[in-house]
């Protein structure tokens, strides 16, 4: 199957089942879907959260009541890069924290290995840099916002010997012609939505030899309104938003159980306070509340919607009873759990979807694409490589 007739056969089973996940979870106050009501009512809070954390799982509890998830699951699949970690010294991984080094081993592992010059697109300190310059890459040129990074990424290539240089540019703004030729590999590791999408159009449009990059955060950096890149995706009929695009992101390696209760809290909190608001305002949509400090869901209900009272302007009547709105947010968390579940069967979906997408655009410039995962989920659902290579 060529990536254009994987991208419709997506797209047409995502604009089939669009009553599923684009929607608020927040909207409703009952299962919308009556022929999921059953099931969805017998979960228990466990069960949503194994399932939750299992894609595989998600679409075999769905697929006897939403049709084609065998067929949706089967488009989602991409080739896994099969590669060894390469070893690397001690010093390399300094400062490098939790998973961040298995999933730069793995990334740099599934490149093509080449000694041409790098240009190392959203940089930060460089790891990503460091370690090709370290394999061999006889130039490696990184690109930074923030110049106290670039400062101790020069520093800490300098101590290394490695052949590295940092520019500090803010990439959305200022010309970034000058940093791309065609005889070099162009890499980027998570940049997120838009600072990704202008590493590849400045990067085609200069001819540059080798495009590598996993994308992340489809959202940052662009209008609310999905901007498709390539011609073949400009003939769908799907709009997508920001909360469609947020979507993509919401699969996740399990966070600790101190977060997980910290954010069942809060969601409770934000839907009981949404139930107080509709009943001072007679408004019956919901409405969001700004964010804040995780600690304030350590005191009590009530001082958080005095809190959020305040940044709504609305005046809260006195003798209210703030457990009666607690118990319904809490009720109101388990329809929007339950909502959230059906609308992740169609996470992966979305992120695929996009992925081609920037995949299309690619082979569009005359490129030669493959798009594959270059590390297990467990590292993090973020795992998508696209190597473009000029014909």
């Amino acid at each position: 199957m060529t990536l254009a007739e994987q991208f419709f056969a997506l797209d047409s089973l995502l604009m089939r089942h669009r009553q599923y996940w684009q929607c608020t979870a927040f909207d409703f106050d009952t299962i919308p879907w009556p022929e999921l009501q059953g099931i969805l009512n017998e979960l228990t809070d466990d069960q949503v959260t194994v399932l939750d954390n299992d894609q595989n799982q998600l679409y075999q509890f769905f697929s006897q009541h939403i049709n084609q998830l065998d067929e949706l699951a089967k488009l989602c699949e991409l080739p896994s890069s099969a590669h060894s970690r390469a070893d690397y010294p001690f010093w390399i991984s300094n400062g490098i924290k939790g998973r961040k080094f298995d999933q730069l081993q793995d990334f740099v592992s599934a490149l093509p290995n080449t000694k041409q010059p790098v240009l190392e697109w959203c940089a930060g300190k460089g790891h990503l840099g460091r370690m090709l310059a370290f394999n061999g890459a006889s130039d490696v040129h990184s690109i930074e916002l923030q110049q106290s990074l670039c400062e101790q990424g020069q520093k800490s290539a300098q101590q290394q010997g490695l052949a590295m240089h940092f520019s500090q540019a803010d990439v959305l703004k200022e010309d970034i012609t000058q940093f791309f030729n065609a005889d070099m590999h162009a890499v980027a590791l998570h940049a997120c939505g838009g600072l990704h999408q202008a590493f590849m159009r400045q990067a085609s449009l200069a001819k540059v030899q080798q495009i590598s990059f996993s994308p992340c955060c489809y959202h940052l950096f662009t209008a609310n309104e999905y901007r498709v890149m390539s011609e073949v995706a400009n003939q769908s009929e799907l709009n997508l938003t920001h909360r469609d695009l947020k979507l993509a992101l919401q699969e996740t390696v399990t966070a600790p159980s101190r977060l997980e209760k910290v954010r069942k809290t809060e969601l409770e909190w934000r839907l009981g306070f949404d139930a107080l608001r509709k009943s001072i305002t007679g408004e019956q949509y919901y409405v969001s509340v700004p964010s804040v400090n995780k600690a304030i869901f350590s005191d009590s209900f009530k001082s958080f919607c005095v809190w959020a009272a305040d940044k709504k302007a609305i005046n809260l009547p006195q003798g209210t009873d703030y457990n009666k709105y607690l118990d319904i947010g809490v009720a109101r968390k388990k329809i929007t759990d339950r909502v959230e579940l059906v609308r992740h069967v169609f996470r992966r979906a979305i992120e695929v979807w996009l992925v081609l997408d920037r995949a299309l655009y690619l082979q569009q410039q005359g490129y030669q694409v493959s798009v594959k995962t270059f590390c297990e989920k467990q590292l993090t659902p973020r795992n998508i490589l696209i190597l473009a290579n000029i014909h």
